[in-house]
C-alpha cells in the first residue's frame, strides 16, 4: 500500500447564509488508512463529502490532493484524479443490467471521438469491447458476475449497495469516500458489507473514508475516527478514544448510564 499523507482537508468551512454547516474541518489521510466520520443527523458530514468532490465549492479552506490544490474543482475533475464517492441513496440505472452500469462508469477512459462511436468505427468497438471486458473483471472481483446481465434495479438491497460501489471502483480511484454504505441493510447484509469494504481496500490498494450511522459497523471497522457536531470537530482518535470521549457520549452515542437526572 502506498504509505505517507497524500490527502488534505485544511480549515474547510462552508456557510449557506447565516448558518455555519462545516466550521474549520481539517483532516489528514495517509495511504491504506480505513477511516470514519461520525455525528448526528445534521451534524455536517454529507457536506464535508461534497466539498472533497465539487458538488460544493467552501467559503474558506483548502482541499489538497497528491500536492495538488483542487479546492472548488467540477465533480468530474475531481474524480479523473482518483477520488470517488458513493451517496446516501443508491443511484443506479435501475432499467440497465448490472454490467451496463458498471460499463457507464468505464467510459471515460474511451479515447475514441464521437464521430467514431456514432458510425461504430473500429477503433470505437475495440474500446467497447476492452470496456465490456474490464467490467466483467471488476464484477468478478466484487462477486456479482454471476448477476452481470440482471438488472439493476431486480438486485437486492445489499446487492444494489455493492454494485454503486463497484460503480466508483471503475473510475480507478486512490480514495474512495462512502456515505452510509449500510443504510438500510439487515444485520447479515451489514456484516457482508464490512468485510467486503476491508477486502476492495486491500484489493484495490485504497485509502477509504466513510460516514455512518451504524455505530457497531463504523467501530468494528474503521482504524480512526472523526466525530462532528453541529459542524464542529468534537473529537477524533480510535474507535476505543471516540467510543469513551465523553463529548461523543453526550452529543452522539447518548448520555452515560450513571449520569445524573
Amino acid at each position: 500500500m502506498a504509505n505517507g499523507i497524500f490527502f488534505e482537508a485544511k480549515n474547510l468551512t462552508m456557510r449557506f447564509g447565516g448558518l455555519v454547516a462545516v466550521n474549520n474541518f481539517s483532516l489528514k489521510l495517509n495511504g491504506g488508512e480505513l477511516m470514519g466520520l461520525i455525528g448526528p443527523n445534521g451534524a455536517g458530514k454529507t457536506t464535508v463529502f461534497n466539498m472533497i468532490t465539487g458538488t460544493l465549492v467552501p467559503t474558506s479552506g483548502k482541499v489538497i490532493w497528491l500536492d495538488e490544490d483542487i479546492t472548488g474543482l467540477p465533480p468530474h475533475e475531481i474524480t479523473a484524479r482518483g477520488i470517488a464517492r458513493t451517496f446516501q441513496n443508491v443511484r443506479l440505472f435501475v432499467d440497465m443490467t448490472v454490467q451496463e452500469n458498471v460499463m457507464v462508469s468505464f467510459h471515460h477512459k474511451i479515447k475514441a471521438s464521437f464521430w467514431q462511436a456514432m458510425f461504430g468505427l473500429r477503433k470505437y468497438t475495440k474500446e467497447e469491447e476492452r470496456i465490456r471486458e474490464e467490467s466483467m473483471t471488476l464484477l468478478r472481483q466484487v462477486g456479482l458476475a454471476h448477476l452481470a446481465g440482471e438488472k439493476a434495479g431486480a438486485l437486492a438491497y445489499g446487492q444494489q449497495r455493492r454494485l454503486e460501489i463497484a460503480r466508483a471502483l471503475a473510475t480507478s480511484p486512490k480514495l474512495l469516500l462512502l456515505d452510509e454504505p449500510a443504510a438500510g441493510m439487515n444485520p447479515q447484509e451489514t456484516m457482508e458489507l464490512a468485510d467486503f469494504v476491508r477486502e476492495i481496500r486491500d484489493t484495490f490498494d485504497l485509502t477509504i473514508f466513510l460516514i455512518e450511522h451504524d455505530m457497531k459497523f463504523v467501530m468494528g471497522l474503521c482504524e480512526r475516527i472523526k466525530v462532528l457536531d453541529y459542524g464542529n470537530t468534537i473529537a477524533e482518535g480510535t474507535p476505543d478514544e471516540v467510543q469513551n470521549n465523553p463529548e461523543v457520549i453526550k452529543a452522539y452515542l447518548g448520555e452515560p448510564k450513571n449520569a445524573a437526572g
